[in-house]
């Protein structure tokens, strides 16, 4: 059984492409639960809509607004299928997405998560990716660690990984996927599914990756140093993850003193200068 979990916000002008994705999939999933975030647009009323007369049932769930990890860990919990697929509501999938990607881990049992290639579009116009885009197959660990290389909405993952991994960070407003990826990407491979499955449009205002664009650093840096501290990685994990840290400590406190943040800039830059003479990895 299939679950797709799509986490929304103020997105009622996206939605339609989104679910319409998932209603014309070749192999449809079994239930659509879609967690509306507290959202104060038309929301309600596009989903109210979509789901008159769709061919698989679409379960609507409604939080306050708590941000998209909250939003994605209540799918995942009230979640029947037990293969769970993701997809933000401003991206979309290929019709033979989940045809081709439920296949290939029904192929491979012992792999609890899988990935796909995405297609990228900026105001819409198909653009290319870089080279560091290209997303890793079977250990992930140090691709992952400059940024998240596993898109959000080509991720397929069996129940068992999230109960092996736990949830995502909910005290994280972004960079979630990226924290998650890493602490599992530590001792589980990645399946990748080369095909290019997912639809990607950016340059939005109201993305969350444009919203936090400044301090994405922050919540990455925080991440690496509670995976530090976890005990979990091996010594060349390790030593790759402090390299790391102290890369975009350095990088992010230069910033800040270069921007009027003279005390923020401190902190980082000192943070650092402790991890390069001492391996403390405190946060």
């Amino acid at each position: 059984m299939i679950t797709a979990i799509i986490p929304t916000y103020n997105r009622a002008a996206h939605l339609e492409r989104a679910i319409g994705s998932v209603l014309t999939q070749r192999r449809a999933c079994d239930e659509l639960i879609v967690v509306d975030d507290g959202s104060t647009d038309q929301t309600q009323a596009v989903l109210a809509r979509l789901a008159e007369g769709a061919r698989i049932p679409i379960r609507v769930l409604r939080q306050d607004n708590r941000g998209a990890a909250a939003a994605r860990n209540l799918g995942i919990r009230m979640a029947r299928g037990s293969l769970l697929a993701f997809l933000d509501s401003d991206d979309w999938w290929l019709p033979g997405k989940l045809a081709v990607q439920a296949a290939a881990m029904e192929a491979r049992p012992e792999v609890l998560i899988s990935h796909t290639r995405e297609i990228w579009h900026r105001n819409g116009q198909r653009v290319n990716q870089k080279k560091k885009h290209d997303p890793p197959d079977g250990d992930v660990f140090a691709a992952s660690l400059g940024m998240c290389v596993v898109g959000m909405s080509t991720v397929v993952a069996r129940r068992q990984f999230f109960d092996r991994y736990g949830l995502f960070d909910e005290d994280l407003p972004c960079c979630e996927d990226y924290d998650l990826w890493l602490r599992a990407g530590s001792r589980e491979p990645f399946l990748l599914v080369p095909q290019p499955l997912t639809g990607k449009e950016g340059g939005r205002p109201d993305q969350l990756s444009e919203i936090h664009r400044m301090g994405m650093d922050v919540f990455r840096i925080r991440s690496l140093a509670q995976l530090l501290d976890s005990g979990v990685l091996t010594p060349a994990q390790q030593q790759a993850a402090r390299i790391e840290l102290i890369r975009k400590c350095l990088i992010y406190g230069q910033g800040c003193v270069k921007h009027g943040r003279p005390e923020e800039g401190a902190r980082y830059l000192a943070l650092a200068q402790l991890h390069q003479s001492t391996g403390k990895h405190e946060f």
